[in-house]
Order: structure tokens, then sequence, then C-alpha cells
């Protein structure tokens, strides 16, 4: 127990805290380029900007060659993973910014670990919920429903802006337990280059049909560049090192912190507002996730022990 909680010290944490400032703010640059940009477009950018940083990562340590071997010998699952890591759940986000506030998209995404712990019941029996971490699950989806459909600021836009992010997480909570599978059987950087290569075919005939008809502002195209570099290529860089690391359920958990650093980006930079159904459903969702994920029960079950000592 001491060298687990030692090496998450070191590794786990860091790592959590700092991807969680980095997906955090994504919410934000989302929100300012989809004032210029459709999402399948800004999307398509975000993707192909860290295409390029991760082929060029590739290549730097396999080579040309290598790198081509690696991308041949991977089979089709992680192209097809990149589909529902990305493409998919990218162009939800940023149609539900469309309709709500970055901080309530954040919020929305908290849900994630609640749908990794449902589908957890039928496809990884080693994450299995049962008595309180199943009680979390249902307060979870609980706060999801308080967030979508108490009096919605923008109406019932928003209420679809909301379940659009909401299907975001389902698809990213499939891409997690996914990931844990083949992120063992290869590395870390050719399975998150290789999954983008997959969301890029898919989403960037798309992206070039909805193209404005003019070049979008500077600050657009930053926001995408931001986007596509740290929000993805580091992103999922650090990703699935922790689901190597630390599994689907552990790494989840950085949801557990994207609304508090998306909603001091979004109330800090943007001047959005927070209101006290985004609030309660914040709770009733990190109040799900707290249980879902066990560290309430492993908290309960530490105090014993170290009274006993």
């Amino acid at each position: 127990m001491a060298d687990s909680l030692r090496r998450m010290s070191r590794v786990y944490l860091p790592l959590l805290l700092s991807l969680a400032a980095i997906w955090g703010a994504s919410f934000m640059f989302i929100k300012v380029a989809g004032r210029e940009l459709q999402p399948t477009t800004m999307m398509s950018g975000r993707i192909l900007f860290a295409l390029v940083v991760m082929l060029g990562l590739l290549v730097g340590r396999f080579g040309t060659r290598g790198a081509g071997a690696q991308l041949r010998a991977v089979g089709f699952a992680p192209y097809a993973l990149g589909v529902v890591n990305a493409a998919i759940p990218f162009t939800l986000i940023a149609w539900g910014e469309r309709h709500v506030d970055s901080g309530v998209a954040a919020i929305g995404n908290a849900s994630m670990p609640i749908f990794v712990a449902l589908l957890a019941l039928r496809f990884r029996r080693s994450e299995r919920s049962s008595g309180l971490a199943l009680v979390g699950i249902f307060v979870g989806l609980a706060g999801v429903a308080v967030l979508a459909g108490i009096h919605p600021r923008g109406g019932w836009w928003a209420v679809a802006g909301t379940l659009a992010v909401v299907v975001a997480s389902i698809s990213y909570a499939i891409a997690t337990l996914w990931g844990q599978d083949l992120v063992a059987k290869m590395p870390m950087i050719t399975l998150t280059t290789t999954a983008l290569i997959g969301a890029a075919v898919v989403l960037l005939p798309l992206g070039l049909a909805q193209a404005p008809g003019s070049v979008p502002s500077l600050k657009a195209i930053a926001c995408v560049v931001a986007l596509g570099v740290a929000g993805t290529a580091l992103g999922q860089l650090i990703f699935y090192r922790m689901l190597e690391t630390d599994g689907s359920a552990k790494a989840s958990l950085v949801t557990y912190l994207l609304p508090v650093t998306a909603l001091f980006y979004g109330a800090g930079l943007l001047g959005e507002p927070i209101t006290v159904e985004e609030l309660a459903g914040l709770v009733l969702i990190l109040a799900g996730v707290a249980l879902g994920s066990g560290i309430i029960g492993a908290v309960r079950r530490r105090a014993p022990a170290r009274a006993a000592q």
C-alpha cells in the first residue's frame, strides 16, 4: 500500500493535475473558435495539428521506415478507436458548446466516469461497481438530469447541447475501456498516432465541406492550434500513460477536476455566469464519481486501518 501511494504521488497525481488544466482549457478554446468555425471544421483542424505533432514524434522515435512499420502492424482497432475517442466526442462537444457555456459542457463531461462504471458492469468484471459505488452511478446520473433539465438557460437548445456533451462522455467511456486493452499491446505514441489517423479519415471530409469561405481570425486559428497540440497530442499522451499505469477507472477521474478548471477559465476569462442549477448538477455528478470510483469507500477503509496502528 505504501509503495502504491508513493507511486501515485510521483506519477499519477502530477499527470492528473496537468491533464485537468490542459483539458479544462480546451472547453474555453472550443467556445472561442466555435464563434467562427463549424464543429466539424474546427475538430478536423484540431486533429490535423495533433497528427502532425504525433507523426513527428513517431518518426523521431522509430525512424521513417520504423514508423511506417508501426502504422501497418497495429491492425484496424486503434484506427477505429480514434473515431470513438476523438471524431465523435470532439464534434459532439463542439456542437454542444454552440448552445451552452463552456463550464456547463465541462460539468456534463464530468459524467464520463459514471458511464465507465456502467459499461464495466457488462464488459469489465474487474472494475464492476457494487454497494456505494453502484449508488454513485445513480447519483451521478441524477446530476446529469439536473444539469440538463431544470430551467435550462437557453431553452430546449441548451438541453440538446448538454445532452450532446453527455453522449460524448459515453463515447469517451467506451474509448477508455477499449483503450486500456490496446495500450498494453503497443507503444503509447503508436496508439495515439493511429487513433488520430482514424479520426482524421472520418472527420476531414466533413470538415472541408463545412469550411468557411474566408480565412478565420488569428484568435480562432490559435485556439485550434492549442486544441491540437496541447489538448489532443499532449493530452492523449498523458491520458494513455495514465491508462497504462493506473487503469481506466483512475484515468477517467480526470473529468472529476475538469469542471473546476473549466469553470475557472469560463468565468474568469470569458465572463460566463455560474448558475445554481450548474452548481447542483456539479455537486451531484462529482459525488457520484467519488462514490462510483470507490474514493469514499477507500477513505472509509483506510480510517479504521490508521486507527488500528
